[in-house]
């Protein structure tokens, strides 16, 4: 039997520096040859070329819970960073009400479901939450997921079938888009935030086709450009074309909003949006994911159809009981004034950047991008802001357009003054070295 070789050693001296940037993810999407496993090994040299250059921003560790400070696994040595990379936007990861409800379910449920949610995987707890979430969204009935990623896939996939039609906002999240591609050849991406778009879309499909459905996509915040759309438009537009409006709210719901209900609540469209998918990843300090509707038989047919809901154990009780705990702090008066703190930290943040002439993309939320602009300078600052004691997610093509490298700084309400401060000084002096070192 045959065993792949293994991997090689990457020596820095012998690194082309141009050379390993000429190529990027994009480049790897679709690898040639007739062995799968083969076929890997470009990509595996080229990570390891860029990570032995200190350039490979991604799979990093933390040794420390994800604190405003936080412990960075780097080269097996325990890094110091202030934690702008993190997203848990209330800070609730550390409050006492998470770590209690996580000890209650512990003590009532065990840690696992042991069984899909078509089975016996659902709980009294699980049950509860879906009630109190449906409450919250002014909607009738909510199906729970193992995560956002499955509660964006799935419903995609459950809802959809191959004569029916997708326009999709071209910036939508890979959990949306993947679920598309895997449903329907009839899909549509459309220019961002752009009505006049759907509406051409929408007017061309159903000029040929008034039988199947059209279903439109769209979030309430893009965390990559920290922007919303029209919501109220957009399901104007959904009922005059017979179509069916989902809203992605994995980034504001909690975060923003009246009583944390985000751009559907800020917008005045709650209970009045189709559908409505989001995540406890964010500010509700979990993992899991849900999908709002006003019809129980939508719920009855995910269950049934979404295949990350009906083919996955179900989301286990601790996940369960933070999520409730974390839905009970966002709705309180304590959840208004973590919201407020966390824009004041925002626009701290994307004001000192504007007074040392750096450009934030999009509008206040709690994901801050941070223009650079040409990658080989991003992916060159990636490795020395960690080495300086902070942590922000560098972002890159094919997320983002070519020539529009940026980092996302991810807010929580729990940053200090000071820890944003140091922040800022501590991005625009790396940005400086950068440029110098690169002309």
């Amino acid at each position: 039997m045959t065993r792949p070789a293994p991997a090689k050693v990457i020596s820095v001296d012998r690194l082309d520096k141009e050379e390993v940037f000429e190529k990027n993810m994009g480049s790897f999407i679709h690898p040639k040859g007739s062995n799968l496993i083969d076929r890997t090994g470009s990509f595996g040299e080229w990570m390891d070329s860029r990570a032995a250059l200190n350039t490979w921003p991604y799979s990093r560790v933390l040794e420390t819970a994800p604190l405003t400070t936080a412990k960075l696994g780097q080269a097996g040595v325990g890094i110091e960073v202030i934690n702008f990379g993190s997203q848990d936007y209330l800070g609730l990861s550390s409050h006492p009400a998470i770590h209690m409800a996580v000890l209650d379910a512990l003590r009532e449920y065990g840690p696992h479901t042991a069984a899909s949610p078509i089975l016996q995987g659902n709980t009294r707890l699980s049950l509860r939450l879906e009630e109190s979430l449906a409450e919250f969204l002014e909607t009738e009935h909510v199906l729970l997921f193992p995560t956002g990623w499955a509660a964006g896939f799935g419903t995609v996939v459950g809802l959809v079938r191959p004569e029916d039609h997708i326009v999709m906002d071209n910036l939508a999240h890979a959990c949306l888009r993947q679920g598309a591609m895997a449903t329907t050849g009839k899909l549509s991406f459309v220019k961002h935030n752009d009505l006049a778009s759907v509406r051409r879309r929408l007017q061309s499909i159903r000029a040929k086709d008034a039988q199947n459905s059209i279903l439109v996509v769209t979030e309430g915040i893009f965390s990559m450009d920290s922007d919303s759309p029209d919501i109220f438009t957009l399901q104007g537009l959904c009922r005059e074309f017979d179509a069916v409006l989902l809203v992605d709210v994995a980034h504001d719901l909690g975060a923003s909003g009246p009583r944390g209900t985000g751009q559907i609540g800020i917008q005045k469209m709650l209970g009045d949006v189709d559908l409505v998918m989001g995540s406890f990843s964010k500010s509700f300090a979990s993992n899991g994911g849900f999908l709002a509707s006003h019809r129980k038989s939508v719920k009855q047919f995910l269950g049934m159809f979404g295949p990350t809901h009906t083919f996955s154990n179900a989301l286990s009780p601790l996940q369960v009981g933070v999520a409730s705990a974390a839905l009970q702090v966002v709705r309180s008066s304590e959840g208004d004034r973590l919201r407020r703190q966390a824009l004041s930290n925002i626009n701290r943040m994307r004001g000192s950047f504007a007074l040392r002439g750096v450009e934030c993309l999009g509008e206040p939320s709690n994901v801050v991008p941070v223009n650079v602009g040409d990658e080989t300078l991003a992916k060159n600052m990636s490795g020395m802001l960690a080495s300086k004691g902070l942590l922000a997610s560098m972002v890159e093509f094919p997320a983002v357009p070519k020539g529009k490298a940026r980092f996302r700084f991810q807010v929580m309400a729990t940053h200090t003054a000071r820890q944003i401060d140091d922040a800022v000084e501590i991005f625009c002096a790396t940005l400086e070295t950068a440029r110098k070192l690169a002309s």
